[in-house]
Formats: structure tokens, C-alpha cells, sequence
């Protein structure tokens, strides 16, 4: 993979979502741009044992295919990756009892065929010693790193070996909970060391041929967002980092957290080596955007008709996150209007965790059934969807449901297009 991205001022877009409509979305974006798809999954969302998602590494590969099956998107041209692989959900459990959990985990996925794993071992385990603040020590984390990618190589396709991501400055997913103003650039002493550690790690298991397969290194480029603010790319500020991956040949860097980012900024980054962009968050918080307007045009046509039912897909997100705020209640503070705006419009979009949800997912289907059996007139759709007006006029698009909203998802994606460029 990384020979894609040795050509210069190349990169290549990572979808970190499990939704169908962004997956879709993705498939098709990437089928009319002749771009290769890397889809992630993360540690929490598909394990051994189910994740959040109740997917398996296999049963989640097989879902991906089936979908990129049916929008005729060629499997040679889909990647699959993993990511923040490690101990992360056993965090609590020694460090014995976590990292077996993590072979196993890693084991899983590379049965499956996933062919780009990041080795995440930068979190602490319960009877990890030291400041449980502090960062875990980098000859420990390389050493697990390491002990991760020897089962990798135990359990790998000989024919399709993967590739390995490194790093341990990663950033928080979700979005960041710190002041965005503090937020700290990964020194370039850091990444040497996380290099040099690492490949040493490597080469005392006998992995020299592994680390060959290792081709990013994951850094903090000083690009977040919170609620809502958004930390924009600031290339001069990063200086350091793109110097001194610019006289490298065998790495580029991976940024996750670059949702959010301008056009610009994205494109920027892909020419300073920010190769590997990763994206999850804007694209389910575009998806919410439009599925919202789309709900604010159902009231408008169907409310007080007679026979027809409307979907109250707003206000049956709202019942179901504040009956069930496990996935919003430690990232959403202030008082209860706060509150209420994080969980319908914040930029970390926890409402993305909810979609799954039966009552969430009738209320979705209830709404779409409606609005494809009306059509709908061009004056609310210039209302509330003004984007999907113009492309409507100009016959990009049909003016029906789902065109509409895998057009909001796309316009998300037509901004990694352009940054990546075209690497086939």
C-alpha cells in the first residue's frame, strides 16, 4: 500500500464508520473518482466478541462486501483496516489477561482479511506502575506493539500480508475533551524515538519483514475539533513534523481527526505527508444533517393528513438519548440546554451510536417510506436543503430520498477526492 502512496502529492481517504448510508455513500464517491476505499474499524466497534456493533472482524467484513457489492464497487479497489488495536477495551484487566485478549483480538481480524492494522498499545493497563496520567513508557508500548504484530504475522494470508500503522500520539476519538487551544503537536524527538523503538521491538521477535510492511507512523498535526470548534490545519505550526518526514521514503503519516478540515487544509496536508486521512465523525454528522431536513420537509408535507403518520424522528432521537446516555453523558457538560444542543448538533456527533437503535431505526424507516411515496416540492427542498436544490436543477442528482441524502454524505467526501488526488 505504500507504494500508493509514493507518488508525490498522493493520499488516500479512511472511512471510519459502520453506517450503511455512509458506506454507500463512499462506494459510490470512490466509484465515480476510480480512488481505492479503506474502510476501519476500530477496536470498540468489531472484536472477538461482538464490539458495540455486534460484529465480529469476519461478520463485519462480510457486511462491507455485501455493500460494496450492490453499489458494484470492485472488491480489488477496498481496503480493509483496523484500528486502535490493542488493549483499549480491557483497559481495567491486568496487563497479562489484556494484551492475551489483544492477540486474540489481533488474531481475528487478520483471519478475517484485513490488510491494515494499527498497533495501538499506547493505553494502561490496571497494574501498569507509574502516574496513571503520564504516558505509558515507549519501550513498553513498542514491545506490545511488537508482540501484536508477531501473532499479525502468525495468522496472515502469505499472498496478502498487511500493513502496519504505528504511533502512540493518538488522538482521543470522538472528538477532543482539552481545551482546543492547548492542543499539543507531536515533537519530532518523539517520532524518532517511536521509529527507532519500535523497529528494535521488531527486530529482536525476528520481524524484519514486517517492519518492511510498516508504512505510517500516526502523529498529532495539531488538527481537532470539540463541540463546536474546529482546530484547522496550520502547516507552519507542524513545520518540524513535515520536514522531517519529507527526507523518508519508506513512511508517510497518518492524521485521524481530520474532520472538519477545509478543503484547503486537507489538500495541504496530503502534500506535506499527511498520506493517510482518516474521517468518521463529519461524515455521520453530514448523514444527521440532512436526515434532520429531510424530517423538518416530512412535517411540513404530512403533518394533520389524514392516514399518514409522521416519523418524529427528532424528537424519538432525543427520548432515546436521554434514556440511554451511555454514549453522550462523559463528553457533553454545561446545563441542560447545552446539553440538548451537543446531542443534536455537536461536532463529535454521539448521535451516530444511536442510529442502530430499534425505535431510532423504525422512526427512520417510517420517515423515508413517507417522503418516497410524495414528491417533494422544489420550494422546501430549496428551503431546507438548499445544496440539494442547485444539484437538483442542474440534473446531478434525482430528486428523490436517497439521492438526496447520499448527495449530503458525498459533498463530505468530494473534499477528500480533491486533497487525495487520484492514486487508482
Amino acid at each position: 500500500m505504500l507504494n500508493l502512496l509514493k507518488k508525490e502529492n498522493t493520499g488516500i481517504c479512511s472511512i471510519c464508520s459502520a453506517n450503511e448510508f455512509v458506506l454507500r455513500a463512499a462506494f459510490r464517491n470512490a466509484r465515480s473518482t476510480n480512488n481505492k476505499v479503506i474502510v476501519e474499524s476500530t477496536s470498540n466497534q468489531v472484536d472477538q466478541f461482538g464490539g458495540y456493533t455486534g460484529m465480529t472482524p469476519q461478520k463485519f467484513i462480510s457486511y462491507v462486501d455485501e455493500i460494496a457489492g450492490s453499489e458494484n464497487f470492485p472488491r480489488d479497489r477496498l481496503i480493509m483496516g483496523g484500528d486502535h488495536l490493542g488493549p483499549n477495551a480491557w483497559q481495567n484487566e491486568p496487563a497479562e489477561t489484556a494484551m492475551q485478549k489483544a492477540k486474540d483480538l489481533i488474531a481475528a481480524y487478520v483471519q478475517a482479511g484485513y490488510t491494515k492494522i494499527h498497533l495501538d498499545t499506547s493505553m494502561r493497563c490496571a497494574d501498569d506502575t507509574g502516574d496513571v496520567d503520564s504516558l505509558l513508557d515507549v519501550n513498553i508500548v513498542a514491545d506490545r506493539a511488537a508482540g501484536l504484530c508477531a501473532v499479525a504475522e502468525e495468522n496472515t494470508v502469505p499472498e496478502n500480508p498487511p500493513v502496519y500503522i504505528i504511533g502512540t500520539d493518538v488522538p482521543i476519538p470522538g472528538g477532543a475533551k482539552e481545551n482546543l487551544e492547548n492542543i499539543r503537536i507531536t515533537p519530532v524527538t518523539e517520532v524518532e524515538e517511536t521509529i527507532e523503538i519500535t523497529q528494535k521491538a521488531f527486530y529482536e521477535r525476528g520481524l524484519e519483514k514486517a517492519w518492511e510492511r510498516v508504512i505510517a507512523v500516526v502523529v498529532q498535526p495539531g488538527v481537532e475539533y470539540g463541540d463546536a470548534i474546529v482546530m484547522e490545519y496550520e502547516r507552519e505550526k507542524a513545520a518540524e513534523l513535515v520536514a522531517y518526514i519529507q527526507d523518508r521514503d519508506d513512511l508517510v503519516y497518518e492524521a485521524h481527526s481530520t474532520d472538519y478540515q477545509s478543503r484547503l487544509a486537507l489538500r495541504q496536508m496530503v502534500e506535506d505527508k499527511f498520506a493517510i486521512l482518516k474521517v468518521g465523525p463529519w461524515l455521520t454528522f453530514a448523514l444527521r444533517e440532512t436526515l434532520f431536513a429531510l424530517a423538518m420537509i416530512e412535517k411540513e408535507l404530512f403533518t394533520g393528513q389524514k392516514g399518514t403518520r409522521t416519523s418524529e424522528l427528532i424528537e424519538t432521537l432525543e427520548k432515546r438519548m436521554t434514556a440511554n446516555p451511555h454514549y453522550w453523558q462523559a463528553h457533553y457538560h454545561g446545563n441542560d440546554n447545552d446539553k440538548r444542543l451537543a446531542r443534536n448538533f455537536s461536532y463529535s456527533d454521539r448521535i451516530r451510536y444511536y442510529w442502530p437503535d430499534p425505535q431510532v431505526s423504525e422512526s427512520l424507516k417510517k420517515m423515508l417510506l413517507n417522503l418516497e411515496s410524495k414528491h417533494i416540492p422544489l420550494n422546501l427542498l430549496s428551503q431546507f436543503l438548499p445544496l440539494q436544490y442547485q444539484a437538483t436543477l442542474e440534473n446531478r442528482i434525482e430528486n428523490n430520498v436517497h439521492d438526496l441524502i447520499y448527495f449530503g454524505i458525498s459533498r463530505i467526501l468530494d473534499k477528500y477526492s480533491y486533497a487525495v488526488g487520484e492514486i487508482n
